[in-house]
């Protein structure tokens, strides 16, 4: 199964999140099935991350949203732990600093955007202002409407600069959230991640839906696609991912540059 033409966002296409199953596996029956293809990937990943940063000719973006609790940071950590740290950055976009908030809201952004030859990874992103700004009115909608084309236009630049994009949106349900919240209470150990305001967010589900449902729709393009994973099941989450950023990087048909020198010549002494 094409997992990357199962999940992606159709460019212009009208996207309703109430269809799209969570709990879904698509092509796998099995978490241990499911196990063995991830390390497969992991391993070939780290084999794409190393052509990717010899040929030097472009870079990898990948973007992560997803409600609070959707496996950000768990997706982040098992899909990416076989790739060489020296290539591959991982940036987390929280509340805008002074000197951030002074300029446009994609300078900090574009900061962050990784040189050729190299992977760079947003936990959250440019999307944060076209999502929580409009959920808690931090911005007019006057401010909040016009960034959907100035985002588009955005990765449009990065894209004809060699730079590939994949969105990735982690679709949990409510219930779901709701389950890892409470797993997290109660185990002493993963009581620091538990935050006051993550749950305070719930009372906003529909809006961040509606919210979601808007950015999907406006901004999966052809040179930016945004794939909507179905998050209940880690496993099945980790896989999907692996997958298509794998295959988006084989795609590439990479070479190895040649030597800066006729090495038939090189004499060691």
């Amino acid at each position: 199964m094409d997992l990357a033409d199962k999940f992606r966002v159709k460019p212009r296409g009208r996207v309703s999140l109430d269809r799209y199953d969570t709990a879904e596996t698509p092509g796998f029956k099995s978490k241990h099935a499911a196990e063995k293809a991830l390390h497969a990937n992991i391993a070939r990943l780290a084999d794409l991350q190393y052509l990717l940063y010899a040929e030097n000719k472009r870079a990898l973006l990948v973007v992560f949203q997803g409600t609070d609790a959707a496996g950000k940071d768990g997706v982040i950590r098992h899909v990416m732990s076989g790739v060489n740290p020296q290539g591959c950055r991982v940036t987390s976009f929280k509340t805008p600093s002074a000197e951030e908030a002074d300029h446009g809201f994609l300078w900090r952004i574009h900061k962050a955007v990784p040189p050729k030859g190299e992977i760079g990874i947003f936990n959250r992103s440019h999307y944060e202002d076209v999502l929580i700004v409009r959920i808690h009115k931090l911005v007019p909608k006057s401010v909040w409407s016009k960034r959907f084309k100035e985002i588009n236009a955005f990765e449009e630049l990065l894209a004809s600069q060699d730079v590939v994009i994949l969105k990735f949106f982690l679709h949990i349900s409510k219930d779901e959230q709701k389950a890892r919240f409470r797993e997290r209470l109660d185990d002493k150990e993963k009581n620091w991640k538990v935050s006051p305001a993550d749950l305070e967010e719930r009372k906003f589900w529909d809006d961040y839906t509606a919210a979601y449902e808007d950015v999907l729709s406006k901004t999966s393009t052809r040179h930016a696609p945004w794939f909507v994973i179905p998050s209940d099941r880690k496993w099945y989450r980790n896989l999907a991912v692996s997958t298509i950023i794998t295959e988006a990087l084989a795609s590439l048909d990479m070479k190895f540059p040649p030597p800066p020198a006729d090495l038939d010549r090189v004499v060691l002494k």
